[in-house]
Order: C-alpha cells, then structure tokens, then sequence
C-alpha cells in the first residue's frame, strides 16, 4: 500500500483518478479484444487513453501495469506485451534494417485457465461442428457480397467440407 500511494504521489494525481484511468484502459483492453480477438492492441492507443488528460511522464507505464495486475486478478488474463520492428516513417530507406525500424509495442489478451478448465466449461464438444459449418457458411455469403441468389448453389459439394451431414455433422469424413 506504501508503495503505491509512493508510485501515485510522484505523479501528483489521486488514487481515484488513477483508477479512473486503469478503468478505461480496462474498458478499452477488453472492447477492443471482443471486436477484433487475437489483433494486437497498439501501446500508442492504450497510451493516449491516459494522456488525453494527463501529462505526466511515465504515468500511461504506470496505468497499464496496474491494468495488467486487474486483467488478471479479476478478469483471468494476462496482458502479454510484444515487441515488433515497423519500419521508420522519416524516409530514409538507405539506413540499415536495425537502424531504419522504429520498436512498436504492442499488447495481445491470453487466457491464463488451465487447458483442462478451459476444455471443460468453454469448448463444448458438440456443438462445434455446427458451429464451423455456420462460420463456413457465413463466409461464403460475406464473399458474395451479403447476398446469394435463390438459383445460386451455397455449396457444390458436401464432401469437400470433410464431414457427413446425414449423421448431423459430426461424423467426420
């Protein structure tokens, strides 16, 4: 507890208010996670959440850290941060890779259930079969453009997709 109320006191700003802004990163972390899973979520988006109001140095390190702790006592992830080299938008192309890349933090969500847990109470067995077919399906219709004409065939072959729907989808080919 005197640690942290040290960490807040050097950045002139309540208890309150830092967990105002651990909430929103949260909220953020979490949105961002639902609409889009397994895309990285940008530090510099995470990063203007706390300095849109905030100009405190190292205060946006502080909030995500606490934000890692609550991601995971609450919520059971754990924020894993990456390290990837994009390259430098100053133009010049004639530096060498190491020095022409810029790093570029970036943060991905990981469920920290153990895989026993999570095979349990989260993938059911049964309907996973019928809910590929679905995925398959809507893809299909999504690359022809949201619409398929009556006429038109959804699938010419049954088989291709590897599975016997005679016995409801689950007897594979």
């Amino acid at each position: 507890m005197a640690d942290e109320e040290d960490s807040l006191s050097q950045f002139d700003i309540s208890k309150e208010e830092t967990d105002k802004l651990v909430s929103e990163v949260i909220r953020f972390i979490l949105f961002k996670f639902h609409q889009s899973s397994g895309t990285p979520i940008k530090r510099e988006d995470l990063t203007q959440i706390v300095t849109k109001n905030y100009r405190q140095r190292n205060l946006a390190t502080h909030v995500i850290n606490e934000a890692k702790k609550k991601l995971s006592n609450v919520f059971g992830y754990d924020l894993k941060e990456l390290q990837r080299a994009r390259a430098s938008s100053t133009g010049q192309s004639r530096l060498p890779q190491s020095q022409s890349s810029v790093d570029s933090k970036s943060y991905v969500l990981v469920s920290e259930l153990p895989l026993e847990v999570f095979k349990k109470h989260v993938v059911d067995e049964t309907t996973s079969p019928v809910t590929g077919f679905t995925f398959v399906v809507l893809a299909i219709v999504q690359l022809a453009g949201g619409k398929i004409p009556e006429g038109m065939p959804l699938l010419v072959s049954y088989n291709d997709l590897c599975y016997d729907f005679d016995v409801m989808f689950y007897a594979k080919c």
